[in-house]
C-alpha cells in the first residue's frame, strides 16, 4: 500500500491542529475542506427497500475487524466511494490489516492508507452499500459526514432532524455532524445511547453517558458486555467504549421512513438489552 502524503489543505485547521497536537480520541471528521467549491452529488438512486434487522446485522459486520483509517472507504480522488465501500462484504485487506496491529495502533501513522479501513463516512457508505445494493461495483454512499443525512433524504429514505428538536432514538437513527457520523443501535432507559462507528482506533461499540449526565450508563456497560464477548481479541487491545455527552447533543438525526426501512421483527419496540440479544444471540448474558 502506497502511503499518501498527507494534504494539509483538507484537513484544515482542526485537522492540522490534531496532528501536531496528538489529541483527542474521536476522529471522524470528513474531508470538509477537499473540494470547498462544491457539495459532492447524490450518488445513488437506492430506490428499493430494507429491514430493519438487515441495516444493523450489516452494521455490525466490520466490528472489531476493521481499523479506523483517515481516508478509508473513499476513492483515489478523494471524490465519492471507493471499491471496497462498493463491494458486498468486507475487504480483505481491511481483515489483514487489522489483524497485524497491536494495542499501540495511531492512525496518525496510517493516514489515507484508504484500502486498508475506513473512517466513520466511509463507514457508515459500506454499510448503506450493503444493505440497499445486491452486486458490487454500483454508485456508493460514501459522502462528507453531514452531507449523507441530507443525500439520504433526498433520495425520499427519512428525514433530517436537527439537534435541538430530538425526542427519541431509534435503533438504526443515523446521527451525523461536520466532524462525525455514527449509527445508532439502540437507545437505552437511562437515555444512554449504545452506537456503533468507525473512530480512532476501529469499527466498535460505545456507549454515551446517561441523559443525565452519569458516565457509568446502560449503553456503557452493553458496549463493553458486547465487545468483551464478541470481539475479545480487539477488547483486549482496545478496551475502550467511551462516547463523550456531545453524542447526545451535537449530531443531527436521520430517521428512517417505515415504508423504506420496515421492521419485521418489531426491533423498534424492543429494549436495548433485547435487540442486544437478538443480533448477538450467541453471546452469554
Amino acid at each position: 500500500m502506497k502511503h499518501r502524503k498527507i494534504n494539509y489543505r483538507r484537513l484544515g485547521l482542526a485537522g492540522l491542529c490534531l496532528l501536531l497536537l496528538s489529541a483527542g480520541t474521536c476522529f471522524g471528521f470528513s474531508r470538509l475542506f477537499s473540494h470547498p467549491e462544491k457539495n459532492l452529488p447524490v450518488q445513488n438512486t437506492a430506490s428499493g427497500t430494507a429491514d430493519l434487522s438487515t441495516l444493523l446485522e450489516m452494521a455490525k459486520q466490520p466490528l472489531g475487524k476493521v481499523m479506523y483509517i483517515w481516508g478509508g472507504g473513499w476513492n483515489e480522488e478523494d471524490t465519492a466511494s471507493g471499491p471496497e465501500t462498493r463491494q458486498l462484504g468486507l475487504a480483505s485487506s481491511w481483515i489483514e490489516f487489522a489483524d497485524a496491529q497491536d494495542a499501540s495502533y495511531n492512525f496518525q501513522d496510517h493516514l489515507y492508507e484508504i484500502h486498508n479501513g475506513l473512517d466513520c463516512s466511509g463507514y457508515i457508505g459500506w454499510v448503506l452499500y450493503n444493505t440497499f445494493e445486491h452486486k458490487k461495483g454500483e454508485k456508493g454512499y460514501v459522502d462528507f459526514s453531514d452531507r449523507i443525512e441530507p443525500d439520504l433524504a433526498d433520495l425520499g429514505l427519512g428525514t433530517v432532524i436537527p439537534a435541538d428538536q430530538i425526542e427519541s432514538y431509534d435503533p438504526g437513527d443515523i446521527m451525523a455532524n461536520s466532524d462525525h457520523i455514527y449509527l445508532v443501535l439502540a437507545p437505552c432507559q437511562d437515555g444512554s445511547i449504545l452506537l456503533i462507528h468507525s473512530s480512532p482506533p476501529g469499527v466498535r461499540l460505545c456507549g454515551t453517558p446517561a441523559a443525565d449526565g452519569n458516565p457509568d450508563s446502560q449503553a456503557l456497560a452493553l458496549a463493553r458486555h458486547v465487545m468483551a464477548g464478541y470481539a475479545p481479541d480487539w477488547y483486549a487491545k482496545y478496551p475502550d467504549c467511551t462516547a463523550d455527552y456531545s453524542y447526545l447533543t451535537e449530531y443531527d438525526q436521520f430517521r428512517w421512513n417505515p415504508d423504506k426501512i420496515k421492521d419485521e421483527n418489531n426491533l423498534r419496540n424492543k429494549s436495548a438489552e433485547e435487540i442486544v440479544s437478538y443480533l448477538f444471540s450467541s453471546l452469554e448474558n
